[in-house]
């Protein structure tokens, strides 16, 4: 009886270990060799709890080929579509200074389904995240990168006011962490989605207002420069000798103001402890704006102006319903530089790209060296490549347009937008992409 007994029990251990090994060898198939150490230890974490464990092994196919970052059975864009579809981004992003971020999110999102791919994983888990940061980062190295290609062709043709985008960024870089830190749990935005996108077609519709004599009329200066660099175009001048000149300014301050907010956003992100010093920091960037003075520029014989801290504050305001919304706020900026700073079209791409430019560099720096976000770089690789020509190209295609076109090419765009964000605010699901 005992001997019954014994081997009953050796064989059933044996069972339960050729059960355990066999059920290990699945999870190691789940994370197979070459795939990095996050996004093993993502998986490994899901698979503690029971029922987005379940979701993983569903979604991930052990034996298939690797995919997106390097999970079995992942989706594997195409080098060359993504290549072609970046050239479009930057094209779009380089010429009226905005819908980069929005365009590189259409095309990873849905094009590629790495969106749907993410949310097949389950909310919460470690691995749904992961992809979605994934997602983030990719969209904001291609406005990055354009951002700084269309800045400094922009620069070289005097087309780039570079006092009034440092103003925004300087507003928009504090306001991007500080506005979510502080409402963080207390304001849900994601209610009030579809009242944003009629408030984008209230833009649309007033920048098509603008498009009006009525409205042209009260704003000369512009006009009259847009239509001077316009001839000159067409009498093919060299346009940089009348570009934008600096006659009034503070370089030195706005340099320091620029450099705290930085600095503040660099120590809450990676520091984190003593939160008090990126406080102080970004307090004492944006009352820098204070003291710098106004600011004047001429461009095509015509004088322009701004008080730097106006930029700063719609920096901030700007970057508050952009981290709410999880958007670059480029289609935010052109608005306020056309109808509140009075700037023609021409000088609008330029300085929109290069407030977005300094936003970008932060945040990807934040997520990839702060929190070691992953991306795939053979798909970004040939993506960069094409927000490189992509972005060559707009610049130099965007002088021949005339200022009325361009200024539709946005409201067409805002009007996209504005259905997007209103169909999934009301109706809980996007009728355009990205759904």
């Amino acid at each position: 009886m005992k001997n019954r007994r014994f081997l009953l029990c050796t064989g059933i251990l044996i069972l339960l270990s050729f059960v355990t090994l066999v059920w290990a060898q699945g999870d190691m198939q789940l994370t197979p060799p070459g795939m990095s150490k996050k996004m093993k230890t993502a998986i490994e974490k899901s698979l503690q709890d029971e029922t987005l464990g379940a979701k993983t092994r569903e979604v991930i196919k052990p034996g298939e080929k690797q995919g997106y970052l390097e999970i079995p059975g992942g989706p594997s864009p195409n080098v060359i579509v993504g290549l072609l579809w970046a050239i479009w981004v930057g094209w779009i992003f380089s010429s009226v200074g905005a819908f980069g971020g929005i365009m590189a999110g259409v095309g990873h999102i849905t094009i590629f389904g790495l969106g749907d791919y993410a949310k097949s994983f389950g909310k919460g888990n470690p691995v749904n995240k992961l992809i979605t940061d994934s997602i983030r980062v990719s969209n904001q190295w291609l406005v990055g990168l354009s951002g700084f290609i269309s800045s400094f062709n922009y620069y070289r043709m005097g087309r780039l006011v570079a006092p009034l985008g440092f103003c925004l960024a300087i507003g928009g870089i504090g306001g991007s962490w500080l506005i979510p830190e502080v409402t963080a749990g207390k304001i849900s935005l994601k209610a009030y989605l579809g009242w944003f996108g009629i408030a984008v077609f209230v833009i649309g519709g007033f920048l098509l207002y603008g498009l009006t004599p009525r409205a042209a009329a009260k704003k000369k200066e512009a006009k009259a420069a847009a239509q001077a660099f316009e001839k000159a175009v067409r009498d093919k001048s060299d346009t940089k000798d009348q570009g934008v000149r600096i006659i009034q300014g503070s370089w030195l301050v706005m340099i320091v103001a620029l450099a705290c907010v930085v600095a503040s956003t660099l120590w809450i992100n990676l520091v984190g402890g003593v939160r008090w010093v990126a406080y102080i920091l970004l307090v004492a960037g944006w009352v820098l704006t204070f003291f710098i003075g106004k600011v004047r520029f001429t461009f095509y014989g015509q004088e322009f102006g701004f008080t730097p801290w106006v930029p700063m504050l719609g920096g901030i305001v700007i970057a508050a319903i952009a981290a709410f919304l999880g958007i670059g706020g480029g289609f935010l900026y052109v608005p306020f530089l056309t109808s509140i700073a009075g700037l023609p079209m021409f000088l609008v791409a330029g300085t929109s790209a290069l407030a977005v430019l300094v936003g970008m560099v932060i945040s990807i720096f934040t997520y990839m060296v702060g929190k070691g976000v992953l991306v795939s770089w053979g798909l970004i690789g040939a993506e960069l490549i094409g927000i490189f020509i992509g972005s060559m190209i707009g610049p130099r295609t965007s002088k021949y347009i005339p200022e009325k076109v361009l200024k539709i090419i946005f409201i067409v765009l805002a009007l996209y937008v504005g259905l997007r964000y209103t169909t999934k605010g009301f109706f809980g699901r996007s009728i355009v992409p990205p759904f």
